[in-house]
């Protein structure tokens, strides 16, 4: 049965990844919207909608905690697990929209959280309104005022889908990468509890590494198909939707308590220095370029993340 679900959970997240990047494409044509600005929102929200679901279902239920874990632990496998295997595929070409808005937006969220944590290791109500104006913010800010800006990344000539097919690619790709990480996740946990792994690297790898992978299927198949904007964008735009809107949202329901220290003064630390890490590669040995040395080095950077916090 357990590899039942993870075959059936790999075969969701291909066809998932590849309708929403169609339905992505095609707005951003519908539109003549740049491809980067869509993945920063449609695909990295659609993406990290299970993030949003599993942390608001948490509130609800007392463990308002579990979201700032998942969230954190999230953002560190986007980009040094998840861009790390996308680079070992293609190379990609940064835009420079990547330090005039992305990483910096995707810097403040972080750094945001991180000050409000090392106050009282709580995120208030107030606190989580803070982040999600931001969000809403730098939504208004992208569409109304960056159009100029990333005209270095407007779409291709390509077949436009009509409406009704845009949105069914959307509602399909979000659903079946939602559905197919689900099926992965259980899955692949039943088999690591029948062989005797034990809860906490279970929790380590198989369920951290779970909540991202919608973004690495996403990820892939765009690199895969050429888009290789909507991957990057995809990824910082999940990174920052995350934050303002996953731990914004759920703290508006009811304030989060860091009840795990360890989450503060282990894994945030650990978020900001993959954050930090990443304009460096994009600069460094050749500009505005991601290659596969550098998927190498997030994916090392990945797994002394995963042993130091197993050991």
């Amino acid at each position: 049965m357990s590899f039942f679900l993870i075959l059936i959970g790999f075969i969701l997240l291909i066809y998932g990844g590849n309708w929403l990047l169609k339905s992505a494409v095609s707005i951003s044509l519908n539109l003549k919207i740049p491809k980067i600005i869509i993945g920063m929102t449609v695909v990295s929200f659609a993406t990290s909608a299970p993030e949003l679901i599993v942390s608001i279902n948490s509130a609800v239920n007392g463990f308002p905690d579990l979201a700032l874990g998942n969230v954190i632990g999230s953002n560190i496998a986007n980009l040094a697990l998840v861009l790390g295997i996308t680079l070992l595929i293609a190379q990609i070409d940064v835009q420079k929209s990547f330090f005039t808005t992305n990483w910096p937006v995707m810097m403040v969220a972080s750094m945001l959280l991180f000050y409000f944590l090392h106050n009282d290791y709580l995120i208030s109500d107030f606190e989580g309104l803070i982040l999600v104006l931001l969000l809403l913010f730098f939504l208004v800010y992208l569409f109304r005022f960056q159009n100029q800006d990333f005209m270095e990344d407007l779409p291709e000539d390509k077949d436009i889908l009509p409406t009704y097919k845009t949105f069914t690619f959307f509602i399909l790709g979000s659903v079946s990468l939602w559905g197919g990480s689900e099926m992965l996740i259980t899955g692949a946990t039943d088999l690591a509890t029948t062989l005797g792994v034990g809860e906490r690297l279970i929790g380590v790898t198989v369920v951290s590494v779970g909540t991202s992978i919608p973004e690495l299927a996403a990820s892939i198949i765009a690199v895969l198909k050429k888009e290789k904007a909507i991957s990057l964008g995809n990824l910082v735009g999940s990174n920052i939707f995350n934050i303002l809107a996953v731990v914004g949202i759920t703290s508006l329901i009811t304030p989060i308590t860091a009840n795990d220290k360890v989450i503060y003064t282990n894994d945030i630390y650990w978020m900001l220095l993959v954050s930090i890490v990443l304009p460096i590669l994009v600069l460094l040995p050749k500009k505005m370029e991601l290659k596969r040395k550098s998927g190498i080095i997030l994916l090392l950077l990945y797994v002394v993340f995963l042993y130091q916090t197993i050991k």
